[in-house]
Formats: structure tokens, sequence, C-alpha cells
């Protein structure tokens, strides 16, 4: 009798890279693979009215906006933002009920591949606590307006689990659901411009 072969622990993405889910590299992280990835990864199970799903892309996006608009944020801390929900391009998106259920080792495979991906785009590991609460209340208010607007929720409802929004409103937002291919589209110009501010404001600081 063979042993049993070693279940394989990485993912082989369409840029040609191999990322390890046991340590990932930063090297291994690219971009596109987000963006490509992040697009075609449902939020809320699926369960959104309209003809297209909402991705974590365009969530991605949402917290983001939302993150400038309450923050007097550098652009590091927006790409952080950006970011936030990095690690789903690889293990999907599990709604909050089902991480409860799953616990620790679901949360360290995702904090290997946060910090991974911080350190590929050059911002630290993981977000310092002041950041991390910023950008987990642009993403409370991201899904307050993503269950009233999209997953059946009553504002009821919504506030009981996410509170009541202040100085957001929906017409701020790109909360319409877009085909995927146009999420990705997005999700890479935006993060496109972010980085031209990086350089901008390192060129201004040397």
């Amino acid at each position: 009798m063979t042993a049993a072969a070693t279940p394989r622990a990485w993912q082989r993405m369409l840029s040609g890279r191999r990322l390890d889910l046991l340590d990932p590299s930063p090297l291994d992280v690219e971009i596109g693979d987000i963006a490509h990835g992040l697009a075609r990864v449902a939020r809320w199970n699926g369960q959104t009215s309209g003809d297209h799903a909402f991705s974590v892309a365009q969530h991605s996006l949402v917290v983001e906006a939302i993150f400038g608009h309450l923050n007097p944020a550098s652009p590091d801390e927006l790409l952080a933002a950006l970011l936030h929900d990095g690690p789903e391009y690889v293990i999907g998106d599990m709604i909050s009920p089902f991480k409860s259920v799953v616990g620790g080792d679901y949360k360290a495979v995702e904090k290997r591949l946060e910090a991974a991906i911080y350190r590929r785009f050059a911002l630290p590991p993981h977000c310092a606590p002041t950041l991390k609460a910023k950008i987990k209340k642009a993403d409370t208010v991201s899904a307050y307006f993503e269950a009233t607007l999209l997953a059946g929720f009553t504002p009821e409802e919504a506030r009981k689990f996410f509170g009541q929004p202040r100085g957001i409103t929906k017409d701020m937002l790109p909360i319409e659901p877009v085909p995927a291919i146009e999420a990705q589209r997005l999700f890479l110009e935006r993060f496109a411009a972010i980085e031209a501010e990086r350089v901008s404001a390192a060129g201004i600081e040397a």
C-alpha cells in the first residue's frame, strides 16, 4: 500500500503564479489575479437582487469610497482599504455566520494571505489597529447599504446588525451590480489611480 499523497495546498493562478495557501509568498501575488478573482466572488452568497452578482471587487470599491469620504486618508491607507478583502480572491467570501462556525483555522489562513498581499504592494503586513478600525467602519457602512439595497434586509434589520450610517448616502456609492468583467476593470482602474497617487506622494517627500 502506498502512502497517501500530500494534499495540494496551492492554487494555480491565470497569471501562471502558484500561490501556496499555507505559506503564501508576496512574489506570487499579482494584482491582475486579485482583480479577476474578486470580480467573480459573490457577496452575500449570491443572494442579491439584480442581473449580476454583487462581487467582492465591487464591494471593495464601495468600502474604499466610504473610507475616503469619512477619513482624510493617505494613498497607502486608501490602498489598504481597497485591498481589505484581498484574501478572498483565493479563499472566497464566507458569510459571517459560517466564519463563526469555522473558527480560528480560517482566520489563520486569511491573515497569512493578507500579509502576503500587503507586502506585495509595499504596505505593512497588517493594518495598525486605528486604521483597521476605520476600514472596518467603512466595511460596516457598506454592509448596511448592500443589505438594504441588494440583500432584502429591512432598514430596521440592517440597523440592528450594522448600525445607522452617518454622513454617507447611497448616491455616493457605486453599488449597482455590474458584470464581472466591468467590476474587474473598475477595480484595476482604481488600483492604478491610487498607485499613481502613491508614486506622486513619494516624489514630493523625496
